[in-house]
């Protein structure tokens, strides 16, 4: 097996004079797991569709483990579908939708029986064999749906927004089991998906979309830890930009006077100390976001504290208070509008 089980170069894709892809070249090694992340019209949907030969590109080529599929049809590429919507057969019960494809592929019965067992015990649908899709919960019916995706032994697995349609509570619990699942199987896995806290949860790699373009790939700890620019880090997560200079908010360091204390891994670079007023504290569960004007500029911003130090400090709507960036993400080209430097204490 090759050592990227799917390869996509040049891509390019145009409906009237919207872009859908724009010269993309994107690959996904063999038994990870690659989340594409972006926001609503990026293209990630569009790449996953092209993948899975649901879309053809205008130009360019795609391999899945070698061999070029760019003109082959979906039910010859080797691949298993997963949508938002779980697209059961109402009529046929669990066991049934499940050993569909395998019947299709006219297996034998005992293969079929003993493959559709294995995988419901596998996504922990073991006792659910006879019920139906309306038998089960929108959780379970997404487990009955990639367990039939993975019944024919794919080459590659699609997932496109598979949890989009149910609440946080079993979406939380779903992306869980879907990287133990992942670890358990080791198909190569494409997720595309626009909630952050899920590509950072289940992936081993993100590549983040924009505009029909791939931004950056890398592990989860790259692409938020050193994003390639500021879209990177912005869609990654909260940003609050202080004086100028982008950062986390969980990365500003909230005191009530300016030698407030350094932290021994802190660097010089993000040494300035800056004087702001908190306009509003919000209790978070067991964070605490603190709402900030800067006294340098007096644009607002966002400090994200513990609960622990929002009680130490004794905060308070309407308090001056001392801050200072302990890391600053390297950006690349101009899109930090100041250097992380020190920053002169207005009187």
């Amino acid at each position: 097996m090759t050592e990227n089980a799917i390869s996509v170069v040049g891509a390019n894709k145009r409906y009237g004079s919207f872009t859908a892809l724009d010269n993309v070249d994107f690959v996904v090694p063999t038994g990870s797991l690659t989340a594409l992340l972006g926001p609503s019209g990026s293209g990630k949907s569009t790449l996953l569709r092209a993948i899975a030969g649901l879309d053809e590109p205008d130009t360019g080529s795609i391999t899945i483990n070698g061999r070029d599929v760019t003109r082959i049809p979906p039910q010859k590429r080797g691949i298993g579908f997963v949508f938002q919507h779980y697209a059961a057969f109402k009529h046929l019960s669990v066991r049934d939708n499940v050993a569909f494809g395998l019947k299709i592929r006219k297996k034998p019965k005992a293969e079929i029986k003993e493959r559709v067992d294995n995988l419901l015990e596998v996504v922990g649908l073991a006792g659910f064999q006879n019920r139906y899709p309306n038998q089960l919960s929108g959780g379970q019916r997404q487990r009955m749906a990639l367990a039939r995706a993975l019944a024919v032994d794919p080459e590659v697995l699609l997932l496109d927004e598979p949890f989009g349609a149910l609440d946080a509570k079993v979406r939380d619990d779903l992306r869980t089991w879907l990287r133990r699942l992942h670890d358990t199987v080791h198909v190569t896995t494409v997720l595309v998906t626009h909630d952050q806290a899920e590509a950072l949860d289940v992936a081993d790699r993100i590549a983040v979309l924009n505009k029909g373009r791939v931004e950056q790939v890398g592990s989860p700890t790259e692409v938020y830890d050193q994003p390639a620019n500021a879209f990177v880090m912005s869609f990654l997560g909260t940003v609050s930009s202080l004086n100028g200079i982008l950062v986390r908010p969980h990365d500003i360091r909230v005191g009530l006077n300016p030698d407030m204390a350094v932290a021994v891994d802190d660097s010089a670079e993000a040494a300035g100390v800056t004087k702001a007023t908190i306009d509003r504290i919000v209790v978070l569960g067991f964070e605490v976001r603190v709402e900030l004007t800067s006294a340098v500029n007096g644009a607002p911003f966002t400090a994200q504290i513990t609960r622990g130090d929002a009680e130490a400090l004794n905060l308070a709507a309407g308090d001056t208070v001392y801050v200072r960036a302990t890391r600053v993400p390297p950006i690349a080209g101009d899109a930090q509008t100041a250097p992380a430097q020190a920053v002169s204490l207005p009187s």
